[in-house]
């Protein structure tokens, strides 16, 4: 499977980018968010136990998580080309933690590719989107800002990891949509895992 770490910070361009990498390599998107809300809605055991966190004003812990990552690889692992796994990890304990799991499931991370752009031009974007939107963060530039060095904070810890492993890539988030995509798929098909030749085709070989 091919396994995509996508970072980027708020305004990057990354939901953009994530729908076309899933249509080209028919990969599930993995939103830690989106998982968290989906286990509440759903009632599970996972999901009862992390709004009791959140209810509680306490941050859900890694391996409820992992758990509900555990759940959604289980899920799809068998109709997929592979996961954009997003939002996740965000610490470097994470990391190690994603890395075990995706062992277990005799697969591993190809890529983690973090989207650049400078904070000032996210915050005009941000800004702008809010307008329709309709999200307050999206409308209030100190809680942008704060968001944006958030995440600076969490991906250099994160980035450092993934470039030990030689798997960490960073892009210039401003330019055309196409244009970033194609050098999003460059470096995502440097890492394709390969794909094992079925015997017909090594005696077809040998034959010829």
């Amino acid at each position: 499977m091919l396994n995509i770490v996508l970072f980027g910070p708020p305004g990057a361009g990354k939901g953009t980018q994530s729908q076309k990498l899933i249509t080209k390599y028919n990969l599930v998107h993995l939103s830690t968010g989106d998982l968290l809300r989906a286990q509440i809605a759903q009632g599970t055991e996972l999901g009862l136990q992390a709004k009791k966190l959140m209810d509680e004003g306490l941050l859900v812990p890694d391996e409820v998580v992992i758990g509900m990552i555990d759940s959604a690889l289980q899920a799809h692992k068998a109709t997929a080309g592979g996961f954009i796994f997003d939002g996740f990890p965000r610490t470097v304990p994470q990391a190690e933690r994603l890395d075990q799991l995706m062992q277990q499931h005799d697969s591993g991370i190809n890529c983690m590719i973090a989207l650049e752009v400078a904070e000032e031009e996210l915050v005009t974007r941000l800004l702008e989107r809010g307008k329709t939107s309709g999200r307050p963060d999206d409308q209030d530039e100190s809680k942008i800002r704060r968001r944006v060095t958030v995440y600076n904070t969490e991906t250099a810890q994160v980035a450092g990891y993934y470039a030990a492993q030689k798997k960490f890539h960073s892009l210039n988030g401003i330019g055309a949509i196409d244009s970033i995509f194609g050098q999003i798929c460059a470096i995502i098909d440097q890492h394709q895992p390969a794909v094992p030749e079925s015997p017909a085709q090594a005696t077809s070989e040998v034959k010829a």
